[in-house]
């Protein structure tokens, strides 16, 4: 089927995070972050799909007993000795932009160090230095959760206000170092998960806290500062450099026409979009302090704060969207489950093997919606179906339930362009198999390319091309016209 063009110059691409790729945790001076220490749990072992919140207490006993576990994040996909392979098989699909990020403990080892790692910088000139090779445009996350585990141990992570000069001292070193190499930048990878999984979204530990919701606002608080002096930095060192803020953004939808579950349904889009209003309209709305009234939050702001938020708000809005949920009033309706952005089972909805709702209409609805809130580009910086894939015998794998919701989800986006959202780019996650966030998997694969590795670690790496990856090829190379 032959579609309309997407605007000319549109950024196609594929994501990835550092810390679900790289591997090479011990080599190169890197230090070990949060994510090195999030342990495989097979999947009868666990309840849900979503990251762990890890105490202090067990990080002390696992730094003990390290030989027990098996920690997929160390090991990744072998990103750091492949990315030439890697980035040539991206290359051949035609990738515009290639999003990645950088390892905060590659470049500082303990976080609070006072001279970055050389090895590590140079790590990242190599990569960088491939993409241009190939024309590709590299979109750095800076902080994609994997903050230096020193930070986590010493200070409680975000909970401190000294991250936010930790974080700058990291910021200033690779915009300075990178300014001819990069020039499209996100602060925090979905800085909402903060209010969620505080120990995923920034290294902070609440099991012994008084006030652990007080704590995560806190610590996002402090992200929200970082973010936007980062952002005040990156444009004096280069002024073509763009910045963005990233938001985990599901469309919520109320069950019923009842009142009052629209009621709460919009209380969870507030709840959801409070991250990406502090970073674009730059303070607290009315309503997040009605929340924190009710909820006997209080959060500490230095003088100067509102006024930071106020004058360095960012560039342009990016999302990952995988799904919508549901909410209402209804204590007894069936709830999808749980993960870090649950709800109420749509009955309308197709469900995948980890209980995630396909909805491409939702993401014509959230363009939408984030566009008339902010009248900012927006970039969709991950989208993906994350599910089982069978190498057959010839090596090929068939993989059409992929094409058909990455199919259905590009139709939409496309809709949402000509309602009049202006829309930057679409990178897909990920673009190669790599360690699942949530549950540290390898069998929940998203990827146009195939890793021969499972669940346990064990495999070749092999990469193999499925079908998706030519079509996706098609797709970029037609600019959309050819889905």
């Amino acid at each position: 089927m032959v579609y309309s063009r997407f605007p000319k110059g549109f950024l196609w691409g594929g994501a990835t995070s550092a810390c679900q790729i790289e591997g090479a945790y011990d080599e190169g001076g890197r230090g070990l972050s949060i994510a090195d220490m999030v342990r495989f749990v097979p999947k009868e072992e666990r309840s849900g799909d979503k990251p762990p919140s890890i105490t202090r207490k067990e990080i002390e006993e696992i730094l003990k007993n390290e030989k027990n576990y098996y920690f997929p994040k160390r090991y990744g996909i072998d990103f750091y000795h492949r990315y030439k392979e890697d980035i040539k098989l991206f290359s051949e699909m035609g990738f515009k932009v290639f999003r990645l990020s950088i390892s905060w403990s590659r470049i500082f080892p303990n976080g609070d160090d006072e001279e970055p790692n050389e090895q590590g910088l140079e790590f990242y000139d190599d990569v960088f230095d491939e993409c241009r090779k190939y024309n590709m445009r590299p979109l750095v996350t800076l902080s994609h959760y994997d903050t230096p585990l020193n930070l986590a141990v010493k200070y409680n992570g975000w909970a401190d206000r000294r991250l936010i000069g930790f974080f700058l001292r990291f910021a200033r070193t690779v915009f300075e170092r990178y300014k001819d190499k990069v020039d499209i930048w996100l602060t925090f990878n979905e800085i909402n998960v903060m209010a969620k999984n505080p120990y995923t979204g920034g290294g902070v530990f609440t099991d012994d806290c008084e006030d652990p919701l007080s704590l995560r606002y806190q610590a996002a608080h402090h992200q929200f500062v970082a973010s936007a002096l980062a952002t005040k930095i990156a444009h004096e060192i280069n002024p073509d450099n763009k910045v963005g803020c990233m938001l985990s953004r599901n469309a919520i939808y109320p069950e019923t026409n009842n009142p009052l579950d629209i009621i709460k349904a919009q209380k969870s889009n507030q709840m959801n979009l409070f991250f990406t209003d502090v970073c674009v309209r730059g303070k607290y709305p009315e309503y997040m302090m009605r929340y924190f009234n009710e909820n006997n939050i209080s959060i500490e702001k230095e003088l100067g704060d509102d006024e930071i938020l106020k004058l360095y708000p960012v560039d342009f809005v990016s999302i990952s969207y995988y799904k919508s949920v549901s909410e209402g009033t209804d204590a007894n309706a069936e709830r999808l489950p749980d993960s870090l952005f649950t709800g109420v089972k749509n009955p309308y909805l197709e469900t995948t093997n980890w209980g995630w709702q396909i909805d491409p209409v939702g993401l014509r609805w959230v363009l939408n919606d984030l566009y008339d809130r902010y009248q900012k580009p927006i970039f969709i910086v991950e989208n993906g179906l994350g599910t089982y894939d069978k190498v057959e015998e010839d090596g090929s794998i068939h993989d059409d339930y992929r094409v058909d919701y990455l199919r259905k989800h590009i139709i939409q986006m496309r809709e949402a362009i000509e309602d009049g959202v202006d829309v930057m780019g679409y990178t897909t996650w990920g673009p190669i198999d790599l360690v699942s966030d949530s549950t540290s998997e390898m069998s929940k694969r998203y990827g146009f390319i195939y890793v021969d590795k499972d669940d346990y670690g064990k495999g070749s790496l092999k990469r193999l091309k499925k079908d998706s990856f030519f079509w996706y090829k098609d797709v970029i190379e037609s600019n959309g016209e050819r889905l």
